[in-house]
């Protein structure tokens, strides 16, 4: 039977009651506890409400309002729309705009911005009072939206991604069993919500009994000493927290005795950090996953072996990305859209989205295969079949049974595991005063982490105030390392920007 994510939840909080749910700034707490606070916040939306809601904002960090208003959006049926705190007040608004909220939970302890919807504080000393009238649990489809997450979009606009119940259902119904998760696990919860991963911290973890405990900011800084101190069974986080770990020579061998599981995705696993990991947490299973957002968190899979010595050797040096999981098909294919051994990653099948937000972005990123060639569908404004490929733009090649990842066919980047498109952050520096043409870059620093660069041209332009402009509209991830300013962009024979001059100009 198909479960939403709010009945994840609840079946465990009716087994395992008295288990510890969530441990958060200092506070550990009970599924029964965490679930009568997910009913008392819930109370506060319906009362805010004429009917029930359809999206809900989230308007809150990792604390543990944020964690119960996230159940109690999900008790009440509607859709979870989670804006980040440290994001600038432009991006939320913008958001928040483009999702058509409802309202908008906040954590009493921060400041939101001001939204084009009502929005509710939620304060902790009046849910110690007594609660307004609990609403029931409203019951969501499986076709029901669960959650819609908003990605850089390349137009310039943030795009929104809807995820359905029925997508997350199949997704947790992998990967709970495959991860041995139950009562005694402890996961790591190192994400932003805005971030898909941390779909599975929380909802792999509640939806099998497990406790999640979420690092104080300082932590993140101090993975090792994180796991180590709280005893952590199972890791999730991007691979770049290991080299971070790894500049600060923080992976002493055996550093994590506790560990069983170490996951990582959200950008390449390099075969040097899984080595390095691996070393400080020799008891643990280490997975590499792979999956776009519009595929439900991760939709392929590769372990490797307990055996360093069997390890595969890939010519860009990264893990593979292995082989998709039960429910999700693929198909790669070469630029003609034929099938082939190397090319671009088609996907489909239970945890493939519904489509954009905005259908306006649907067009030319999904196809349908006719058996001999995949062909470009999805009319503007109408509505993705369920049979169409979803159009990754990711570059693989199969490998010895199983998929290598190869990069992208495009401009899009992964900066801390996040995917960022330039063009967006382009088009954020034209908006700046006096800004002509402007052109960003992905470069590697010198840690080895790509960051990005920008050039620009234009009069009179201060470019430390660009980078500030920028970083008031923008997520700190999104936001150019430095800018140059240029009397002119460099071009190729077809008058388009040469992207290569333009590195060389830069010096990168």
């Amino acid at each position: 039977m198909e479960r939403t994510l709010y009945q994840w939840f609840a079946d465990s909080a009716a087994r395992h009651g008295e288990r510890v749910a969530l441990e958060v700034g200092g506070g550990r707490h009970t599924y029964a506890e965490l679930e009568a606070l997910s009913r008392r916040l819930a109370a506060e939306i319906a009362a805010a409400c004429v009917g029930p809601p359809s999206r809900v904002g989230l308007y809150a960090a990792r604390s543990l309002p944020a964690y119960a208003g996230y159940l109690a959006i999900q008790r009440l049926g509607a859709t979870a729309v989670p804006l980040n705190p440290s994001a600038p007040a432009a991006r939320n608004r913008a958001v928040a705009a483009a999702a058509g909220l409802d309202l908008v939970l906040a954590d009493a302890g921060l400041q939101p911005p001001v939204l084009p919807a009502a929005t509710l504080a939620v304060r902790l000393d009046r849910l110690d009072a007594p609660p307004r009238a609990v609403p029931d649990a409203l019951p969501a489809g499986p076709d029901d939206l669960a959650y819609v997450l908003f990605t850089s979009g390349s137009t310039g606009v943030p795009k929104g991604v809807p995820l359905r119940h029925r997508s997350v259902d199949a997704y947790l119904s992998h990967v709970v069993p495959r991860y041995g998760l139950g009562p005694g696990c402890r996961l790591s919860q190192t994400f932003d919500l805005t971030f898909d991963l941390s779909v599975f911290d929380m909802f792999a973890a509640w939806g099998s009994g497990a406790t999640l405990v979420v690092p104080a900011p300082y932590d993140l800084l101090k993975p090792v000493a994180f796991v180590a101190r709280e005893e952590l069974t199972h890791w999730f986080s991007v691979p770049s927290v290991v080299s971070l770990a790894m500049r600060l020579r923080r992976l002493a061998p055996g550093a994590m005795p506790s560990l069983r599981w170490s996951l990582f995705c959200g950008e390449p696993l390099t075969l040097p950090q899984a080595r390095a990991w691996r070393l400080a947490a020799p008891g643990s299973v280490l997975e590499n996953l792979y999956g776009p957002t519009e595929l439900t968190v991760s939709c392929t899979q590769y372990r490797l072996p307990a055996d360093p010595a069997r390890w595969p050797e890939t010519a860009n040096g990264t893990v593979p990305i292995g082989t998709p999981y039960p429910r999700v098909e693929h198909l790669v294919v070469d630029g003609e859209g034929r099938p082939a051994a190397e090319g671009e990653l088609l996907l489909r099948g239970v945890q493939r989205f519904p489509g954009y937000a905005d259908p306006g972005v649907n067009p030319g990123r999904f196809a349908r295969f006719d058996g001999a060639a995949a062909r470009d569908a999805a009319a503007a404004g109408e509505a993705v079949a369920p049979d169409l490929w979803y159009r990754t733009g990711d570059r693989v090649a199969w490998r010895d049974g199983v998929l290598v990842h190869l990069g992208r066919l495009d401009q899009q980047v992964k900066i801390s595991g996040h995917r960022v498109e330039p063009g967006e952050v382009e088009a954020a520096l034209r908006d700046q005063p006096g800004v002509v043409e402007a052109v960003v870059l992905a470069v590697r620093g010198q840690d080895g982490e790509l960051c990005l660069e920008a050039a620009c041209t234009g009069t009179g332009l201060d470019p430390v105030a660009l980078v500030k402009g920028v970083a008031g509209v923008l997520p700190g991830y999104m936001v150019p390392r430095s800018v140059t300013v240029l009397d002119e962009l460099p071009l190729n024979t077809n008058g388009k920007v040469d992207r290569r001059a333009t590195a060389a100009a830069l010096g990168a």
